[in-house]
Parts: structure tokens; C-alpha cells; sequence
């Protein structure tokens, strides 16, 4: 094992994550009046701060995110186009009955999808979503199957969906965790469509709304994601907000008052700023290490990482940050490209160990017959591998 500085080498801007994730080992420094939190690092899924984030609770009009992610869906598919219209049943006018948030679609038009997608996520519109869902898949029921089908296949396990548009429903239920989860992989895999959430007000039919995230209003960085309330759920707010290449998701959930909401998720944001940030350590194929190589025509190979590595650390805990380079034995030749020859063991305060495979740079031949005896023999007379 060998300790090694912790950044070894000039680092660009990642583009592939790491995948493992830091847990917040120490008590955190913040509390919050939420009932359930969970702030996490977009880059990396280090939880920076949770409160109850595996606790069940309604969504309210959070479950939206999942509506949303499952219409993208369709798009990145080719199944259907922005500028495609839909129609508006009985159903989904209906709702104009109510006190809930609507579009206010007209019965019988035909809408177009882009416009429908700001209803549903700048107006937060029952309406829109029902028009989406029945258009979409046929009917809502056809859609909640397929919400409950990508939560699935997002690993959200403690989530179940029972309507598009998050009304109360016992068999209506997320966790801040899978919300955060449910964030992120949205703005991963459709990045296109995600300037809808930053959009401050939508004019349909004569009718202007503003976004119900009262973080895009402030200049502190907030391009989305979405508020939700009822009784049973209070008040409650999904966050991203990016700073200085930085994103930060945070889910909060089970307050008292519009205000309450605003205030906390904007202090429990401050607060990931001012006492977390990522460090970039290795650009994936920099040279890492020199890996020993047994009965290789090269006594060594150079090591290095298939993906940019960086971490989130509390930045107290910067200084006490350890790179280690783990070997369990040489690597016998031959050695493909790519493959696996030890570890990247990082360690810091008040964190979790993560361990990032350490591969070959370039493949390394096996020697012939007559140099691998002479080899074994070195090792057997000198005690040497290579």
C-alpha cells in the first residue's frame, strides 16, 4: 500500500462520475424544521445532510417530477414531439371544478405538448397532466403503471405512485431519498428539457402563472425543481440549484407555511455551499501509479482511472484527506488495456472510505518460455517478482 499525493495530476472539468458515494459520518452542523430532508452533492451522491429521508410522506405535487421524467421519456423515445397536440377529455377540464392548481385547458382542444409540460411544471396543472397521461399512454392508469415502472428501474425503493398529478392517495407515497434520487436522474438523462423548470411564468389561455418555487426568484443560483402541498403533506419542496459548476439537490418535506418552506430550503443551500465542496482528484488516464507486472515483458505499467474522480468533502475534512494506492499482488502478464490491477482507497474525516478500481493505461505482453524461467528463477534466488 502506498500513500500518494492527493491530486496527482493536472484535472479538467469531469464528465463521468464516480458512482460511489461519501455518507455523512459526523453529526451535522445544521438542523431544520422540516420533518424529512436530504441535501445531497449532484456530482458525486454524497448525502450531505438527512433528516428522516427514508421516512414515507405524500408527495403532494412532487410526484410531477416523476410525471415529467416519464413524458421526457417519450420524447428522447420518438414517440411523440413538442409540437405534437393532444387532446383535453372531459376528465382532465373537469378539474377546473376544483380548488386544486390547474392550466385551465379547454374542453375539447387540442394542446400542444410543450405547452402542456409548462402547465404541468410551471402552473403545477392537474389539468396538463391528465391531458399528458391519457394522450400518452392511453388512459392514467396506463401512465401510473409506467411512473411505477421507472421508479423501478431508478431503484426508488421506498416510492409508490398511484395518480400523475400527487392529490392525496393512500397508496400515494415517496421518500426524500428517492425524490433526490428521482431529481437527479432527470437532470442526468434529460437535460434538454430541464430549462422548463427555471421558467418564472407561463401565459395560457389568457391566463399568466408564475413557477410556485419561490428560490427562483432570488439570485442564489435555484433552476428548480418543485414545491407541493396538502393537508397530510404540508409543505413541501424539491431544490437544484448550481454555483460555480457545482449542483446541489435538496428535498424537504412536512412544513408548516409557504414561508417556512422558502426559508428553510434556502438555508439548508447555504448551508451545502458554505460547508461542503468537491475536490477533483485524478483525470481518468492520468498516471496514477506504476503497477508491478509479473512475467511481462515491461516490469511495470502505468496505472491510472477509466473515470474522472473527484469527491465531496465537508471542508474541515480537506486536510485530513489520504490517497492510497492498493496492491494485492503484481498483475501477471498478459494484461489487457483497461484492465483492473488495484485500488484507489481515499479516506477523510467524518466520511465513509471509497475504493475507485485502478486499471492499466496500455496492455502488456506476456515474456516467452525461456524469460519467464529466468524470471521464476530470479524470484526463487532473490526474492524478486520481476
Amino acid at each position: 500500500m502506498k500513500t500518494i499525493p492527493a491530486v496527482t495530476a493536472a484535472v479538467l472539468s469531469a464528465t463521468v462520475f464516480l458512482t460511489a458515494s461519501f455518507a455523512v459520518a459526523a453529526p451535522p452542523t445544521i438542523d431544520t424544521a422540516a420533518r424529512t430532508a436530504i441535501v445531497i452533492d449532484f456530482d458525486t451522491g454524497t448525502v450531505l445532510f438527512d433528516k428522516g429521508a427514508d421516512t414515507r410522506m405524500p408527495p403532494a405535487s412532487m410526484s410531477k417530477i416523476m410525471t415529467a421524467y416519464v413524458v421526457y421519456s417519450y420524447i428522447k423515445a420518438g414517440r411523440v414531439k413538442l409540437d405534437d397536440t393532444l387532446p383535453v377529455s372531459e376528465r382532465a377540464w373537469a378539474k377546473h371544478k376544483t380548488n386544486e392548481s390547474n392550466m385551465f385547458v379547454p374542453l375539447g382542444a387540442q394542446v400542444k405538448v410543450e405547452d402542456l409540460i409548462r402547465g404541468m411544471i410551471i402552473q403545477s396543472g392537474n389539468d396538463a397532466c391528465i391531458v399528458l397521461a391519457e394522450g400518452l399512454a392511453g388512459s392514467v392508469d396506463a401512465f401510473v403503471q409506467q411512473m411505477n415502472e421507472a421508479a423501478q428501474k431508478l431503484g426508488l425503493k421506498d416510492s409508490h405512485f398511484a395518480n400523475v398529478d400527487g392529490l392525496p392517495d393512500p397508496d400515494e407515497y415517496v421518500t426524500a431519498r428517492d425524490l433526490s434520487k428521482l431529481a437527479r436522474a432527470l437532470i442526468m438523462e434529460f437535460p434538454e428539457y430541464f430549462h422548463y423548470d427555471s421558467e418564472k411564468e407561463f401565459t395560457y389561455n389568457n391566463i399568466k402563472q408564475g413557477n410556485r418555487n419561490p428560490l427562483l426568484y432570488k439570485d442564489i443560483g435555484v433552476d428548480g425543481m418543485k414545491t407541493g402541498h396538502t393537508e397530510e403533506a404540508g409543505y413541501g419542496i424539491t431544490v437544484t440549484a448550481l454555483r460555480n459548476g457545482r449542483r446541489v439537490v435538496e428535498v424537504l418535506s412536512g412544513m408548516k407555511s409557504m414561508k417556512e418552506r422558502g426559508q428553510e430550503a434556502e438555508k439548508l443551500l447555504e448551508w451545502a455551499y458554505r460547508e461542503w465542496a468537491d475536490y477533483k482528484l485524478v483525470k481518468a488516464g492520468d498516471p496514477v501509479d506504476d503497477a508491478p507486472v509479473w512475467l511481462g515483458t515491461t516490469a511495470n505499467v502505468p496505472a491510472t482511472v477509466a473515470s474522472d474522480v473527484f469527491v465531496a468533502l465537508p471542508r474541515r475534512s480537506r486536510s485530513g484527506m489520504k490517497v492510497t494506492v492498493v496492491y494485492d499482488h503484481p498483475a501477471q502478464a498478459p494484461i489487457a488495456q483497461g484492465q483492473k490491477v488495484g485500488t484507489l482507497h481515499i479516506t477523510a474525516p467524518d466520511t465513509q472510505d471509497i475504493d475507485v478500481p485502478l486499471v492499466v493505461s496500455r496492455a502488456v505482453d506476456r515474456v516467452g518460455g525461456f524469460s519467464r524461467a529466468a524470471l521464476a528463477a530470479g524470484y526463487l534466488i532473490f526474492g524478486r517478482k520481476n
